[in-house]
Formats: C-alpha cells, sequence, structure tokens
C-alpha cells in the first residue's frame, strides 16, 4: 500500500490539504462527534466543528468559557478502473491524512474564535503501467503517469450571538485555499475527436497551436508525491450563516446555508507531454468553485442519557460542476489550447442521522448512517475523478480523560459503489473501509 503524504494544514505555511471525495468532494462528516453520528451536526453541540458545521452551535458553550480542539482523519479509499480485456487498475491513493484545529471562546451573548478546516476533495494514482496509460495510437504503453489530487482548505472566523434564549444566529467569513495536481494522459485519437466539433462524448478542444501527428498526449501538472503542496494553486472566500431554535425543553432545530465559493481561478506551471516534444507552459482551470448549500436538522434529547439528530443538506454541485475547464497557454508564444471535459453533475441530497448514549459520565457511544445520491452521470464518470460514494456508516465515542480534557473518535465504513461510463468503456469502483477521525478537546 503506498502511504499518500501527509498533509500539515498550517495556514501560517500556506500548506493545503487534499481530502478523498465521500459526499460528491465533501467530507461527510466534520469532527469526530459529528462524524460518529452519520454527520448529524446542525441542532446540538458538536466541539469546534461546529465552526464548519453550523457556526450557530458554537453558542451553545456556557459564557466565560473557552475551547481548544486538535483533531486528525484519516480516508482509505479502495478505487479500481477496469476494461474488458485489460488487467485492472488500482489506485495507489490509498490514505490521505486531514489535520483540523480550532479555537472558541464565549463572553455574554457573544461567541468567536478561528479554526483550519480541510473542506474536501478527491483524488487518485495509477501510475506509469495500467492501462490506462496504453495508448492505441502507438499500439503501446506511454510510459506515463495517471493521477489526480485536489484539496481545500478553509481558515474560518466564525462569531455567534444568543438572540434570546432560546435562539442563536451565527455566521463565519472563510479564507479558503488549496490546488490541484494533474496527470492526465489521453490517446491521440481521442484528442483528435475532442478536437474535431461533436467529435467526442466526453468533451471538446480548441488550439492555435500547429501540432504534429501525435500518438498521445499528457497534461503534466504535478509537485508528485513528496511535496505538500500541489502545482495549481488557488485562493479566495466564502460565507457561511446558520441558527439553532429551541422549540421545546427536549428539541432543538437547527439551519445553515454556505454560500458558493468565490475562488481564483487554478494556475500553475508544467508541460504538455506528447510523443514527439513535450511543450512547457502554464495551464489554468478556469472557474472552480465550491457549491452553496442549504441545510436543516434537529436534536431530540429523548431521555437524560439518549440524544436523536438528524441533518438533511442540499448540495448544489450542478451550479458549479457543469463542465472542467482548461486553458494551456505555451510558453514562448507557441499558442494555447482551451480543453473542456464534460461532468453535468447533479445537485445531491444527502441524509444524516445518528443517536449518541452517555454510557457513563465518562464515556459516551455514537452511531448512525450517512445517505446520499450520486451527483456524477454514468456518461460522465472519469476514473480520475471519482466522487461516488453514496452511504456510510458510522461509529464513534467520546472519553473525558480529566474534567478539563476529552478525546473523541469516529470509525466509518462506506460500501463499494460501481459506475460504467459507456462512452469510455471503463468500469470505475469505490469504496471506503477504514476512515476515521481522532480529536483532543481542551476546556478552559
Amino acid at each position: 500500500m503506498k502511504l499518500k503524504k501527509i498533509a500539515v494544514l498550517l495556514a501560517i505555511a500556506g500548506l493545503s490539504s487534499s481530502a478523498f471525495a465521500t459526499n460528491g468532494m465533501n467530507m461527510e462528516g466534520y469532527g469526530p462527534i459529528a462524524t460518529g453520528m452519520g454527520g448529524a451536526s446542525m441542532a446540538y453541540d458538536n466541539g469546534t466543528a461546529g465552526l464548519i458545521n453550523n457556526p450557530a452551535t458554537l453558542g451553545f458553550m456556557k459564557s466565560g468559557t473557552a475551547r481548544f480542539d486538535i483533531a486528525i482523519g484519516g480516508l482509505h479509499p479502495d478505487v479500481t478502473a477496469k476494461m474488458a480485456g485489460m488487467p485492472n487498475a488500482n489506485s495507489d491513493g490509498t490514505a490521505y491524512y486531514m489535520p483540523a484545529a480550532g479555537y472558541v471562546r464565549k463572553d455574554g451573548k457573544l461567541t468567536y474564535g478561528v479554526g483550519m478546516m480541510a473542506q474536501g476533495g478527491m483524488g487518485t494514482e495509477y501510475g506509469k503501467n495500467s492501462f490506462l496509460s496504453f495508448s492505441p495510437t502507438l499500439g503501446g504503453p506511454t510510459g506515463q503517469e495517471n493521477r489526480s489530487e485536489l484539496g481545500i482548505g478553509r481558515i474560518i472566523f466564525p462569531l455567534a450571538y444568543d438572540v434570546t434564549d432560546t435562539f442563536k444566529f451565527g455566521g463565519s467569513i472563510d479564507y479558503l485555499w488549496g490546488g490541484l495536481d494533474l496527470q492526465m494522459v489521453m490517446d491521440g485519437a481521442g484528442l483528435g475527436a475532442m478536437l474535431t466539433p461533436g467529435g467526442s462524448p466526453i468533451g471538446t478542444a480548441s488550439t492555435t497551436m500547429t501540432l504534429p501527428p501525435i500518438a498521445w498526449a499528457q497534461f503534466d501538472f504535478s509537485k508528485g508525491d513528496n511535496k505538500f503542496t500541489q502545482e495549481l494553486t488557488t485562493n479566495g472566500w466564502a460565507l457561511n450563516l446558520g441558527f439553532t431554535w429551541k422549540a421545546a425543553p427536549n428539541l432543538t432545530i437547527g439551519g445553515v446555508y454556505h454560500a458558493k465559493t468565490h475562488l481564483s481561478d487554478m494556475k500553475g506551471k508544467g508541460r504538455l507531454n506528447n510523443n514527439v516534444m513535450p511543450i512547457p507552459g502554464t495551464l489554468k482551470v478556469v472557474d472552480f468553485q465550491w457549491p452553496e448549500t442549504f441545510g436543516l436538522g434537529l436534536a431530540y434529547q429523548a431521555t437524560d442519557k439518549l440524544m436523536i439528530a438528524a441533518d438533511y443538506k442540499r448540495i448544489n454541485w450542478s451550479d458549479v460542476m457543469k463542465n472542467f475547464r482548461m486553458n494551456f497557454v505555451a510558453d514562448g508564444g507557441m499558442g494555447t489550447m482551451d480543453a473542456t471535459l464534460y461532468q453535468d453533475w447533479k445537485n445531491q441530497d444527502v441524509f444524516m442521522i445518528g443517536g449518541s448514549y452517555k454510557y457513563s459520565d465518562a464515556l459516551v457511544l455514537r452511531a448512525g448512517v450517512n445517505l446520499a445520491s450520486n451527483p456524477i452521470p454514468d456518461k460522465y464518470i472519469n476514473y480520475l475523478f471519482p466522487a461516488t460514494i453514496k452511504n456510510h456508516y458510522t461509529l464513534g465515542f467520546g472519553y473525558a480523560v480529566s474534567k478539563a480534557g476529552s478525546v473523541d473518535f469516529s470509525y466509518v465504513y462506506a460500501p463499494e459503489v460501481s459506475v460504467t461510463n459507456p462512452n469510455m468503456g471503463i468500469k470505475t469502483t469505490h469504496g471506503q473501509s477504514n476512515n476515521w477521525q481522532f480529536m483532543y478537546s481542551h476546556r478552559f
């Protein structure tokens, strides 16, 4: 098993992190408390993960207290690409690690703080020897790698206010940064079809470059596995809003609105490789954004020991994942190439339900499910970006190690999903069997 880099999420160093796609490109849950309960998080105190889940929940703290959380999560995808008559191509991108940290304090009715979270992403690594690197035009292997790695992180600045004893309102301004490594091999005939209007069912391309007949081409924009950043980088900002309302002594309702991001175009240096001569230049991914999200949830305190939480989330992928657009500018004035891969993602419905049981004064047990639709149409599924996972089953616990300190842990199992792209004849399977998150919390 090949170990992916541990992305140290330190804002002052400007390093980005990678997360593997679960609810589309989002994580199935943020923070081990919520993730242990299927990701449900909108209407109860789930620690500083509320920074990204619902900033209004930060107001559940007692006035005059503060909390610091530090966490790390591991996602372990198992992705395979298959084609009739070819050996399976197994992705070596099998371990992705995501740190997070947050601090919040409440004084009177106002809660404030700062935190860093991995938003999400996706990635695969098929190496240089799989059938995905084979060129039918060449009649043999290209020796080039197929690889992707997308990661987006957030630095979050929240404020929450107790409007009344039963109603809290919160919001945050988020600074986002991230990047993409992309190594994508295309057969010469496939690229030629994209350059012909209406010639390819997977995308289009146009160029002002004078290209010789080529057997294959590769977009090669990658920092490689031994780096902590990606080649194509972006940054920007976003706005989040949320509320909680204690509708009854044992029932709380919460809701969130995550606005569409304002990210700059991803840009970096690399080359357009081919079997004649590499062409160095600059690649830009045009208008890549994270979608707006609406959510509504509730938390019901059934007994002194048992709490049940349920959330619904609508992720509007269709607005931001219509097409994946790239612009390549060759060095030395050699020309440009524009390429578009069709995406046509659908909006995604996610249902999260979970429960927590206070087994003792120190120990809390958790379990939940996360049920989602697959946003990607079969005809546009790409083996480099298989964001197809649907359902997750989760377990977790919390344990108080002292009056001030506690630890929380979650485990997630996501059954394998198989999708065949009829345009490529490639079947992609994607499962996640050992996802986990761990957090230490200190209250003072």
